[in-house]
């Protein structure tokens, strides 16, 4: 095997990655060196290339191989493994976890205070290899392209922030149909829900939305979206809101118009404080509150497995976008627009020129 490898890495604290040189990872005891074939882009990866205000405050490591979203061939493990052997297909679960603190001995390992994230804390997966703990290797059925493989992670995000509440036969809101809330979208309505409304003020993505099922697409910035929502909903709100997106009015009008005695779901992170009004909102309305981080470990998993071999996904139409590694800059552009699903930079295929 060479010694060197190319990586897209994040060398100094400012906009941008670049394409380097680097060794091979030298991996553990209990590690397995992966090669890498798909490593998909996410939104983390956009904030660290823009170097943003999250991201100066997040990343303590430069230079780091940048990425977490991957599918890839073990090529090496290491003497104290022995849950995958070389030549499986694995993706990663990206939260390394401690296994020893309150959480991890709970089954609560998806919120372990002592995370680790793949591409963020340690490098990632933006590499022709990368080492991973073989605990947080996921097997993967070798039929499925690598493509839809490296989505899984993103996709467990979805199918939690989904799952945490009953939406079988329920009216579900996703606000903001970026990659994962078009993720989720696909989600509620596998599992049932009666109707799903998509939110967002980015026609490209309502439109794929409305693509792969969405019932109700609604651009926020061109109506009373609280008013919508409740003439379609004969004035009682949804069931259950799917917020992704962060943004402070955005959620506030997903309190106004969820129904008494619903449930909301939080994955979008917001970048500035918000003010809610707790007690109309929330106390007198009698919701529920749910704050989703990653994936529970390793429930979210089998039930992404379960959904993608259900064949009720549309994975060709989330992933929009295939492109060589050596695009990464086209694949954050077009991140930063709004106008793609999800990109998968490939690693195991040659470069062409369409």
């Amino acid at each position: 095997m060479d010694t060197k490898m190319i990586s897209l890495s994040k060398i100094e604290p400012k906009k941008g990655m670049e394409l380097i040189t680097k060794d091979i990872p030298t991996i553990k005891d209990d590690e397995i060196l992966v090669k890498v074939l798909a490593a998909s882009v996410c939104g983390t990866d956009v904030h660290i290339y823009t170097w943003d205000n999250w991201a100066q405050n997040r990343i303590k490591n430069i230079p780091q191989t940048m990425g977490h979203e991957l599918a890839g061939e073990v090529v090496k493990i290491g003497s104290r493994v022995n849950t995958v052997k070389i030549g499986d297909i694995v993706s990663a679960e990206t939260h390394v976890v401690c296994n020893e603190c309150e959480f991890c001995l709970t089954g609560r390992a998806h919120i372990c205070k002592n995370t680790s994230v793949l591409g963020v804390d340690r490098d990632g997966a933006f590499a022709q290899y990368v080492a991973i703990p073989a605990a947080n290797a996921w097997k993967n059925d070798p039929s499925v392209p690598p493509e839809y493989l490296s989505i899984q992670e993103p996709l467990g995000n979805a199918v939690h922030t989904v799952l945490a509440q009953d939406v079988i036969g329920k009216t579900v809101a996703v606000v903001g149909v970026g990659p994962i809330g078009i993720m989720a979208v696909d989600v509620a309505k596998a599992v049932g829900a009666s109707r799903v409304f998509a939110i967002d003020v980015n026609e490209y993505r309502l439109n794929l939305a409305k693509k792969i099922g969405a019932d109700v697409c609604l651009n926020a910035l061109n109506q009373d979206l609280v008013q919508q929502i409740l003439d379609f909903t004969d004035g009682s709100g949804v069931d259950v809101v799917c917020e992704m997106s962060g943004n402070g009015i955005a959620l506030n009008q997903a309190f106004d118009y969820l129904k008494l005695g619903g449930h909301i779901s939080i994955l979008g992170v917001p970048t500035k404080k918000i003010e809610i009004d707790v007690a109309n909102h929330i106390v007198f309305k009698g919701i529920t509150i749910h704050g989703i981080t990653g994936r529970k470990m390793y429930e979210t998993w089998y039930q992404v497995k379960g959904l993608i071999q259900s064949g009720k996904l549309h994975l060709k139409d989330i992933v929009t976008h295939k492109l060589h590694y050596t695009e990464y800059q086209k694949a954050m552009e077009l991140m930063e627009s709004g106008n793609c699903g999800k990109i998968v930079l490939m690693f195991n295929q040659e470069k062409t020129n369409d």
